[in-house]
């Protein structure tokens, strides 16, 4: 008979993995005949998880020519006079968290996302920009990667520069906790009633297993969503295609891009040699 998995028996002690990212990029470099250093990819990595986010960054950036080799099929992208690397990311969280292994194997330790995500409390509205701090676990992902016991966590130090950035330009981020989900079509009433209840800000898919990524592999990651929808009325009210979103995506890029070039400068906080394709 086979036994039940639930996500608190997901969380395997063991440090080494089957099939380790390391392993995996190093078979994937030789078999495109490049290295690691052909690639350029630079410590810090801007991110994007939503199609708008990314083409508006690769049109600030002046959409610079690809790196020699795609990484989980996304072109990369290391623009001209910055410190930082760009690409974008397969949403949900099991292929997030998989482009963020192999970048990490790559050389990225510290990695701003942008993204969407849905407002569960009515101080917050479409276009306003959020800063998830936290994030509450309802996928599978992350439960590979932490106890279920640990509550993952943005970076305390690109947080504070993604708040100092946002003060010096005038803008006003939104921090709080995130509810990450794999099924945004199981959102119920009960379940956003239960989440507003408690505090949680904000909804999206990816949030909950970046973070623990980030804090297994011993990397920084926070993020700067955008709020795409509103999920406090009683029906869904989207705001894709309103000109406040518009406007905000507009505005998250470009402190996106300021906050890198900030992050770039920061000391690394320690890198484990194990985790680099040699």
């Amino acid at each position: 008979m086979v036994r039940r998995h639930v996500p608190q028996r997901f969380f395997c002690a063991q440090k080494r993995a089957y099939l380790d990212p390391t392993v995996s990029m190093a078979h994937v470099l030789r078999h495109h005949q490049v290295t690691a250093a052909d690639l350029g990819l630079r410590p810090t990595v801007i991110v994007s998880l939503v199609p708008p986010l990314a083409r508006r960054l690769f049109r600030q950036c002046g959409t610079p020519a690809p790196a020699a080799l795609r990484v989980l099929h996304q072109p990369l992208y290391n623009p001209e006079r910055a410190f930082f690397s760009c690409i974008a990311s397969p949403m949900g969280a099991p292929m997030a968290a998989m482009l963020l292994e192999q970048l990490i194997a790559l050389g990225g330790r510290r990695f701003l996302y942008l993204g969407f995500c849905g407002a569960l409390q009515p101080e917050l509205r479409i276009g306003d920009l959020f800063l998830p701090t936290r994030a509450l676990r309802e996928e599978g992902t992350s439960y590979h990667y932490l106890p279920p016991t640990v509550e993952p966590a943005a970076a305390e130090r690109l947080t504070a520069v993604l708040q100092a950035q946002a003060h010096g330009g005038g803008l006003r981020l939104h921090p709080g906790v995130i509810w990450t989900t794999d099924a945004p079509y199981r959102e119920t009433r009960a379940k956003i009633r239960r989440f507003q209840a408690a505090g949680v800000a904000a909804v999206d898919m990816e949030m909950a297993a970046l973070f623990a990524v980030a804090r297994y592999r011993q990397c920084e990651v926070a993020a700067l969503l955008v709020v795409s929808d509103e999920c406090y009325h009683p029906v869904w009210r989207p705001g894709f295609g309103a000109p406040s979103l518009r406007q905000a995506c507009q505005q998250a890029v470009a402190l996106a891009l300021e906050a890198a070039a900030a992050i770039a400068a920061l000391p690394d906080p320690g890198v484990d040699g194990e985790r680099r394709i040699r």
